[in-house]
């Protein structure tokens, strides 16, 4: 949500320890400092290099012999800017008797009003709002004071912007509000200040797409216009994991069931994201377990994420447990961050469960009603170049799941698996599966059968001897 920061400089040796000491906006890029000082402009008026640096007693000098308070860098930084910047608010109390103009903005919009939020600096805040300063003066972006406050988790901030009039409800570039930007850094602080003075927690931000890809690629098969945004302030708190903030937001009206433009629900994108205990508390006020509009259900990332206790909570509130994976989402070269491959596409939860070796998960399936003699057919583009694609065409078993088959072998649920533990589940995984009858002769496209694959010992061991009865 952070468009070009319009920050003001460092000061030379200063610590960079604040969030705030890095930035540009004031700034002169090299080569137009050339061409201005090729035109005939010098370096920066004496009071805006004291203030610059910090040298307020300078600045207390300068202002005595008569220097006009209201000159500019060339970037339109005024000295009271680089008071606030420091946070300095004698000096910036000096400046405004002395006639300093509060609502002065540089070439980016920032306003002295504007960097004390990005600072969180409540003094500053009040001395420039008590000068007369405009408490909505945003970037040219859009991001008003109130919205920068609540992005740096200023609740004080926030709040004497609000009761000097700051919109609540003000957006900036793709809609975002300041409400969306406290329930996505985990203000929950902020989010309720912002509530209590009007926040809107329907607002959504605006919707644009984008052609994303999984590997490889190149191929058009492979390949999808994605929605993005039309997000409210929960589908932000669901995808950080902000339980609090998501509390706040349902019991002010938003809906349990909001979705993004794509059509992942909170609940989804929580369980997506490794937040259970956000997506049980939408549950628990009524959120759909089946809402799946963008392809795929909690159920089936909550076993991508291995998460046994939100299937079961899932399965119990009347999840489909034969629901089938039916879109794939846009993966990150050589990350592991569950995403769903076209591998993957019209697997149902138990399949899915069984190929990432979850015995327990398909214990729960099977007590509602999972098929386990499903069998997965698909087909999905695997290389692509200038002498056309290579495609793979998979039928595979519940049991040929269990030891590996099928999916391709890039689908991941955990980084880094204990080789002993993991071999425990196969081998549970594949017992489950022959116990229940699924035929152990069964072969795949290739002829294969369970028993062929390079499996665990103890799981080959024990598919030779269920093939020799």
């Amino acid at each position: 949500m952070r468009g070009r920061n319009p920050r003001l400089g460092r000061r030379p040796g200063a610590s960079s320890g604040r969030q705030w000491r890095r930035g540009g906006a004031m700034l002169i890029p090299l080569g137009l400092a050339l061409l201005l000082v090729g035109a005939g402009i010098a370096d920066p008026p004496p009071l805006i290099e004291a203030a610059k640096g910090g040298d307020w007693e300078a600045v207390g000098a300068l202002l005595e012999q008569g220097t006009d308070v209201t000159v500019t860098a060339a970037d339109g930084a005024t000295a009271l800017h680089w008071a606030s910047y420091w946070d300095v608010v004698e000096t910036a109390q000096l400046l405004i008797r002395a006639g300093a103009d509060v609502s002065a903005a540089n070439d980016l919009g920032a306003t002295p009003l504007w960097i004390a939020s990005l600072n969180g600096s409540t003094s500053m805040t009040r001395t420039l709002l008590e000068a007369g300063a405009d408490p909505n003066a945003a970037l040219l972006s859009g991001e008003s004071p109130v919205m920068t406050a609540a992005r740096t988790g200023s609740p004080q901030v926030v709040e004497r912007l609000l009761a000097a009039g700051a919109d609540p409800n003000a957006s900036a570039t793709r809609g975002q509000t300041a409400l969306m930007w406290a329930a996505s850094q985990l203000h929950s602080d902020v989010v309720g200040v912002l509530l209590e003075h009007g926040a809107d927690v329907q607002a959504r931000s605006e919707t644009w797409s984008q052609v994303m890809a999984v590997s490889p690629h190149s191929h058009p098969a492979n390949q999808q216009d994605v929605l993005h945004g039309g997000n409210t302030a929960l589908t932000f708190a669901a995808r950080v994991g902000d339980l609090s903030s998501a509390r706040m937001l349902v019991n002010a009206g938003a809906d349990v069931n909001d979705a993004d433009a794509r059509g992942v629900s909170a609940t989804v994108l929580a369980v997506h994201s490794g937040f259970g205990d956000l997506a049980e508390f939408l549950l628990d006020e009524g959120a759909d377990p089946n809402a799946s509009e963008a392809g795929f259900s909690a159920l089936h990332v909550a076993i991508l994420r291995r998460d046994e206790h939100i299937a079961n909570r899932l399965l119990a509130l009347g999840a489909d447990p034969n629901a089938r994976l039916m879109n794939w989402t846009p993966s990150r070269r050589a990350s592991a961050d569950w995403s769903i491959s076209p591998a993957l596409i019209g697997a149902t939860p138990f399949w899915l469960a069984a190929r990432l070796s979850q015995p327990g998960v398909m214990r729960l399936l099977l007590e509602r009603g999972a098929d386990p003699f499903f069998v997965h057919e698909v087909r999905y583009v695997t290389a692509a170049g200038s002498y056309g694609a290579a495609g793979t065409e998979e039928k595979t078993t519940t049991l040929m799941a269990a030891v590996g088959m099928g999916g391709s072998r890039r689908i991941r649920a955990f980084v880094n698996p204990d080789p002993a533990e993991l071999e425990a589940l196969t081998l549970e995984a594949v017992q489950l599966v022959v116990e229940l009858g699924v035929d152990v002769s069964a072969t795949d496209l290739q002829g294969r059968t369970a028993g062929d694959t390079r499996s665990y010992p103890s799981v080959r061991d024990f598919l030779a001897a269920e093939a020799a009865r």
